[in-house]
């Protein structure tokens, strides 16, 4: 039985996750979520893991719904300067080295090691260390 609905999860995530793709988080919540699910139930766990963590992570996001005004407010309040983008400020925009200045996260907000924050265009954003924008905070 459990041969059987394996293969039936595993097509419905993936038929679930290019909605999910766009939504803020959804990176790295497929990609914990295939780790996690890979360890537990090999390939096809990995499959259902990415799809499942893809759909936590559009929830969530990197801060968390309920973290993401106060971290507005922390931003605004020290007075970031705002780098100035001519294209779009979303999810997968990689910002340049130059020109940008990126800060570390404080601990408070709990974020992964490794994210690090900027203003791009007056909105906040969080960057991974590749630079790629993997959340905007509005």
């Amino acid at each position: 039985m459990t041969h059987k609905l394996l293969p039936a999860l595993a097509a419905a995530g993936m038929l679930a996750m290019p909605m999910a793709a766009q939504a803020q988080g959804t990176l790295r919540g497929a990609a914990e979520g295939a780790e996690r699910g890979a360890d537990a139930a090999g390939p096809v766990g990995g499959i259902v893991g990415g799809a499942v963590g893809a759909a936590a992570g559009t929830i969530g996001g990197i801060l968390g719904v309920d973290e993401r005004p106060r971290f507005r407010s922390y931003v605004r309040e020290r007075g970031v300067r705002s780098y100035s983008w001519g294209g779009p400020v979303q999810v997968g925009t990689e910002l340049p080295d130059e020109e940008v200045t990126y800060y570390d996260v404080p601990a408070e907000y709990r974020a992964r090691p490794g994210y690090r924050y900027t203003v791009v265009n007056d909105r906040p954003v969080l960057v991974d260390r590749s630079r790629r924008i993997v959340e905007v905070i509005d």
